[in-house]
C-alpha cells in the first residue's frame, strides 16, 4: 500500500483501489465506488424497497436492477474481445475482491451457451439472511443473467438449483437460452396485478350487489296484513327475474302464515312501462296464491296502465279489479259478511 497525503493506493489479486480522502472519493479499477455496511444500511437499503414495493415488486425491481447492470458488465467484457472462458475466470476475481462473496462459474458452453453459477457468502445472502428471509433474493440471479446475455450476444435466463438459506453448501443457478426478459416479466406482473384489481372491483361489484339485492328484499313489495284474512301486497318500480321471485316466495310462504283468503296487488306504484316480463310475473303469483286458496284482488290500475295491460295477453277478466285499495278492501270485507263503519 502507498500513501501520499491523504491518497491511498493499493492491489488486491492485481486489481486496484484508490481513496482520495481530501474529496471524499473511492476508486476501483479506475471507476468512482462506495462502500456500505451490509447488516446495516444495504439492509435498511433492501427493507425500504421491499416495504414500498411489496414483496413481488420488490424481486422484480432487484432482478431487472441485477440483470441490467449485469448487462454492463457483460458488455465491458465483451467490447475487449476477451474469450467467455476468460471472463468466467476474471468475474469471480473481481468480485471477491470488491467483498461480493465468493463466485464460481462452471460448466460453461459458448456454443450451447449454458453456465452454472456457485455463490457462497454473497453480500445478497448475508442481507436477506440477516432479514430473516428462508429464499435468496433475485439480484444476483439476475446479474449473472445479464452478463451472459451480453456475453453470448442472446437472451439468457436462470433456473435455481440450489439455494445457501435452504440449509445448502452454496447457491447453485443454471443458465440457458431462454425468451424471458426483464421487460417481459415487468409486463406480466403488470398484466397479474391489473387482473388481481379487476378481480378484486369484481368481488367489490358482487358484494355491493348482494348488499344491494338484500336492501331491495328489506324494503320493496312489503307484505302486509291489513285485516283477519286480508293481506296487500304493494308492488313498486320495476320488477326483474330477481325481485320477482323473492315476492313470488315471499308472499306464497306469508299467504299461510296470515290465513289469508283475500290477496290485494297494489299497482299504484308499478313502473308504467310494463312489460311481458311484469304481466307474466303478475299471472303466476296470482296463480300460485290460487293455489292454495287465495283470491287475488287487482287495485290502483289507472287508465294508462290499464290500457298497457290490454296490449298484453294478460286477462284482467279473471279478477275482481278497483281503482284504489280502499274499494278493494271493502270487496274483500263483504265477501267475508263483514264491512267497516
Amino acid at each position: 500500500m502507498t500513501e501520499e497525503g491523504l491518497i491511498l493506493q493499493t492491489k488486491i489479486d492485481g486489481f486496484d483501489f484508490n481513496w482520495d480522502l481530501d474529496k471524499g472519493l473511492f476508486n476501483f479499477e479506475g471507476e468512482d465506488a462506495v462502500l456500505f455496511w451490509i447488516k446495516s444500511a444495504m439492509k435498511s437499503f433492501f427493507d425500504t424497497i421491499e416495504e414500498i414495493s411489496g414483496k413481488e415488486m420488490s424481486s422484480l425491481v432487484l432482478e431487472t436492477t441485477g440483470f441490467r447492470q449485469g448487462m454492463v458488465v457483460g458488455e465491458f467484457f465483451r467490447n475487449l474481445g476477451l474469450p467467455a472462458a476468460e471472463v468466467a475466470n476474471i468475474i469471480p476475481r473481481i468480485y471477491a475482491s470488491a467483498g461480493w462473496g465468493k463466485f464460481t462459474i462452471t460448466d460453461l458452453d459458448p456454443e450451447a451457451m449454458t453456465a452454472k453459477v456457485r455463490t457462497v457468502d454473497s453480500w445478497e445472502y448475508k442481507i436477506n439472511k440477516e432479514q430473516g428471509k428462508t429464499e435468496s433474493g433475485s439480484f444476483l440471479s439476475g446479474h449473472f443473467a445479464g452478463i451472459f446475455s451480453a456475453v453470448f450476444g442472446t437472451s439468457l435466463w436462470y433456473k435455481k438449483v440450489k439455494d445457501q438459506l435452504g440449509n445448502q453448501e452454496y447457491t447453485e443457478l443454471d443458465y440457458f437460452p431462454s425468451t424471458v426478459t426483464v421487460e417481459e416479466n415487468i409486463h406480466a406482473l403488470a398484466r397479474r396485478e391489473e387482473s388481481q384489481k379487476i378481480s378484486e372491483l369484481e368481488k367489490l361489484v358482487e358484494d355491493r350487489t348482494r348488499d344491494l339485492k338484500e336492501l331491495v328484499k328489506e324494503i320493496s313489495s312489503p307484505v302486509i296484513p291489513v285485516l283477519d284474512g286480508i293481506v296487500v301486497v304493494p308492488l313498486l318500480g320495476r320488477y326483474d327475474e330477481f325481485r320477482s321471485e323473492e315476492l313470488v316466495d315471499k308472499t306464497l310462504h306469508s299467504l299461510p302464515k296470515h290465513q289469508a283468503d283475500c290477496l290485494i296487488l297494489d299497482l299504484t306504484g308499478l313502473n308504467q312501462s310494463i312489460g311481458t316480463y311484469t304481466v307474466e310475473f303478475l299471472s303466476k303469483l296470482a296463480a300460485a296464491a290460487n293455489l292454495i286458496g287465495t283470491e287475488t284482488i287487482l287495485v290502483g290500475i289507472s287508465p294508462e296502465l290499464g290500457t298497457k295491460i290490454t296490449e298484453t295477453s294478460f286477462n284482467l277478466s279473471k279478477f275482481n279489479c278497483f281503482t284504489n285499495l280502499q274499494h278493494g278492501i271493502y270487496y274483500a270485507l263483504s265477501k267475508k259478511g263483514r264491512k267497516i263503519f
